[in-house]
């Protein structure tokens, strides 16, 4: 899954993982706001194999945009 991730005006990190709509994560860096989006992505990709929902194919878990 990609991670995009962008630096706001305020200073603050976004990131975004397009696969999983509403996936998203802040920080005050980088590495804070990729951690939080891989934990929450991780989190929805559980709960929708725990509920017999689809996810998307992986061919590797995670790379990040520049």
């Amino acid at each position: 899954m990609n991670i995009e991730i962008e630096h706001e005006d305020d200073g603050r990190w976004i990131t975004e993982v397009r696969e999983l709509p509403g996936v998203m994560g802040y920080g005050r860096s980088r590495e804070e706001a990729i951690s939080k989006v891989e934990a929450l992505a991780l989190r929805v990709l559980a709960d929708r194999l725990e509920h017999g929902e689809a996810i998307p194919e992986l061919h590797e878990l995670f790379a990040v945009s520049a």
